[in-house]
């Protein structure tokens, strides 16, 4: 008799945790698989949910409680009143970080776990599932970002993470490993597959050995990985396009002396999403007002200052990202956002983002020489790449590889979903009898 909770009574499911979005699947007895929909307060369903976590306090009869919201539903409440909530934004970002490890939400001291664990326990719930009734298999990426990160720190807390949030002895892997899984399923016959994931936060690259019918149905033979991948682009197009117009390169002055450039800080945060909001400070909000008063370019600056002020980020990165959209598709585009006074209506050609993304481009090749140096093949021992995350949609991107391998043996599918599927496929492979 099988005892309650036992693996064999368990739902198999596999989870894509990502710095922007986070996707759970379920696979069946029968090898079959579909993601878990997300239900948000306005009825919207979703297979993805926007890594986003917004926590706030509310009155329980007596006492005071910390609530919280995520995805969809974080943005609005955050949004609903954003001086009583704390919005959390690219959580996975900081795994790796040794330097953090711990932050003050209201009176409470809360770890860069509990955070996580709280956002995971909320997924599940928006999915249908308890946390304690799933076996998972979650991904991890081969490098995690920040210039100074130590992944087997990050490969702690990741597990921690989950253990705290309530999944019994969750099984880490490598996320490409999960595409490339997914991938299987389509051959037929033994293949060496090159597989490249881009997320939010890092590209990976794995090239792996698989037998649909063998014994032994994976084997991995290299991988890499960098922290580059869509935010990266973003910030590209912010730096050449939406920075100048608020006022990055304006100077000042300080009691009448030299002109002075401004806090090249500010721009750097305007640059990444997640540290955006973080500005929202009374002693930064009084030094970029401080600035502006001396300021060669003022109204500029006061458009900075009105857009963190009024919590303009979700609109300017959505903007943004239509734009690099766009670029995918057709030669230009125009980067189009309005907030009060400030209207920015900027031409972008391929040829100028191409341009912009050069240095980046160049790691991404790197990162897949590395793959193959560590594998020990040249790219006429490849028979397929497999291409998943929104980044290789990007023409240039799919060129490095185009170039490397010919366009014929270049595949791509099921984009934002398909790491969690392999997840959940390997995850039911681990206990067929």
């Amino acid at each position: 008799m099988t005892a309650p909770g036992h693996n064999q009574t368990k739902i198999r499911v596999g989870i894509d945790f990502g710095t922007t979005n986070s996707v759970v699947v379920i696979a069946d007895e029968n090898g079959n698989t579909h993601p878990a929909r997300f239900v948000f307060t306005d009825h919207a369903t979703s297979e993805t949910c926007r890594t986003l976590l917004c926590l706030w306090m509310d009155q329980d009869g007596r006492r005071r409680v910390m609530k919280d919201a995520i995805g969809l539903d974080a943005i609005e409440a955050y949004l609903d009143d954003p001086a009583e909530s704390r919005l959390i934004m690219s959580m996975k970002t900081y795994l790796a970080q040794g330097s953090f490890r711990e932050t003050r939400v209201f009176s409470s001291v809360m770890t860069l776990e509990a955070l996580i664990a709280r956002f995971l326990t909320s997924l599940m719930d928006k999915a249908g599932l308890n946390p304690g009734d799933v076996s998972a298999t979650i991904g991890r990426p081969v490098r995690f970002a920040g210039e100074l990160a130590d992944d087997s720190l990050g490969v702690a807390r990741l597990r921690e993470s989950f253990l705290e949030a309530g999944f019994p002895e969750p099984n880490i892997v490598l996320e490409p490993e999960g595409a490339g899984w997914r991938f299987m399923q389509r051959l037929d016959r033994p293949a060496t597959v090159l597989v490249g994931d881009f997320g939010g936060g890092t590209s990976d690259f794995s090239i792996m050995r698989f037998d649909p019918h063998g014994s032994q149905r994976v084997t991995t033979l290299g991988h890499s990985g960098v922290g580059i991948a869509g935010d990266q682009f973003d910030y590209r197009i912010i730096s050449h396009a939406v920075a100048p117009a608020l006022g990055r390169d304006a100077t000042y002055r300080v009691m009448g002396g030299q002109p002075l450039p401004v806090p090249a800080e500010w721009f750097a945060s305007l640059g990444r999403w997640h540290r955006l909001s973080l500005m929202r400070t009374p002693q930064t909000l009084r030094d970029i007002a401080d600035v502006a008063k001396t300021s060669s370019e003022p109204e500029k600056l006061r458009s900075l200052l009105r857009l963190i002020e009024d919590q303009e980020s979700q609109n300017l990165y959505r903007a943004v990202g239509q734009a690099k959209s766009d670029l995918s598709r057709q030669d230009s585009t125009v980067l189009r956002f309005i907030h009060r006074d400030l209207k920015i209506e900027e031409t972008i050609t391929r040829a100028d983002f191409e341009s912009w993304i050069a240095p980046d481009l160049a790691r991404l090749d790197d990162a897949i020489e590395d793959a193959m140096v560590q594998a020990g093949l040249g790219p006429d021992d490849i028979d397929r790449v497999f291409l998943t995350g929104g980044t290789s949609f990007v023409p240039a991107v799919r060129d490095l590889f185009d170039r490397r391998f010919g366009a014929q043996r270049v595949d791509s599918g099921s984009e934002f979903v398909s790491v969690a599927e392999g997840l959940a496929l390997i995850e039911r492979e681990r206990h067929q009898a």
